[in-house]
């Protein structure tokens, strides 16, 4: 198991994305998080396919791209030309388990590391055929769309689940966390199995930004 902290620009000053990108980063944080939100598969949007390039190469943290959109199958390949160096995506907005396949193959044919995310009322078996060929795993604790949701603790039965399966197979396969996620749900999240935590308000716009990644570890 891992430690790892990827803070969520979702949470940041879109007015100074390069200096939150830098404060994340001299925090010590190993990944980077964007939300990428259509207004179709979930009501939002947010950041662009061009923001993310614009910044993708300003930084030496992973370039953690979490795609809430209709059309993953279009959309993921696109990211990668952006710089993503992991792109996740829906399982529910995929029509079955091939797609999710081939979307996931076109991934790593790019030499780009792939996810595959659940949202909360979605069970693990969703995608436990799967978690052989993925690089991570992204359990939604809040319903994906907009920030600052509370935690939502049915997620920690989906991560010791999942933790034990990957454990089992010994699949080369992180489990990642996003919602909610603080200093408290954070060690919860921990404690279960989780590999990385995704966290934006806990995390941008306090002045203890490192301390609190520490906290998150």
């Amino acid at each position: 198991m891992n430690n790892y902290v990827s803070p969520s620009l979702l949470a940041a000053n879109k007015n100074h994305l390069q200096d939150e990108i830098k404060t994340a980063e001299a925090a010590g944080a190993e990944y980077i998080h964007w939300d990428i939100m259509d207004g179709k598969f979930v009501p939002n949007t947010s950041f662009k396919a061009s923001e993310v390039k614009a910044h993708a190469k300003s930084h030496k943290m992973i370039n953690d791209v979490h795609i809430m959109v209709a059309d993953p199958e279009i959309e993921a390949p696109m990211f990668v030309g952006c710089g993503a160096d992991l792109v996740t995506f829906h399982i529910e907005a995929v029509k079955d388990e091939k797609e999710a396949e081939k979307i996931i193959d076109t991934l790593h044919k790019m030499k780009c590391k792939a996810g595959l995310s659940i949202k909360p009322m979605t069970d693990v078996s969703a995608i436990e055929s799967l978690l052989g060929k993925l690089d991570l795993v992204l359990v939604m604790s809040v319903e994906p769309g907009k920030g600052g949701q509370k935690f939502m603790p049915s997620a920690l039965r989906k991560i010791r689940k999942l933790r034990k399966i990957i454990d089992k197979n010994r699949f080369n396969c992180l489990i990642e966390v996003d919602g909610g996620i603080n200093d408290k749900t954070g060690k919860r999240c921990r404690k279960a199995g989780a590999d990385i935590l995704v966290a934006g308000s806990y995390l941008f716009g306090h002045d203890d930004f490192e301390e609190r990644v520490k906290l998150l570890r």
